[in-house]
């Protein structure tokens, strides 16, 4: 199973991929620092779930979810963001699941769970 993290921050991959790496043993963890990139794994790699923030340089994290949910509609997209305001926003851009940054690691980790 493949994961990609989409978050231009890399403490926050670090963090969210020693998560994954700990819970979900044996996944492959991808990452990307932008929307573009994003994209561009998702066609490569297409993996099952891509963890994806929302404010990032050049391609946004809406503007990817939109492209990656028109393209494969099968890969699974959990908006991870600080900005808690935008989670309809998310949603309508074909998000199927909002996590605000905020949240605690098992919650994350059950909100994952349920899309996997």
């Amino acid at each position: 199973m493949r994961i990609l993290i989409a978050d231009d921050q890399k403490r926050a991959r670090q963090s969210l991929r020693a998560l994954l790496a700990t819970s979900l043993q044996g996944t492959e963890i991808l990452e990307a620092v932008n929307g573009a990139e994003a994209v561009r794994l998702a066609e490569e790699a297409r993996p099952r779930l891509v963890v994806m923030d929302i404010l990032m340089p050049g391609v946004d994290g809406l503007a990817a979810t939109r492209d990656i949910k028109s393209r494969w509609p099968e890969i699974r997209i959990l908006v991870l963001s600080l900005d808690a305001d935008r989670r309809a926003e998310a949603l309508a851009a074909g998000a199927d699941l909002f996590v605000s940054k905020g949240e605690s690691p098992e919650r994350l980790l059950c909100a994952l769970s349920s899309l996997l």
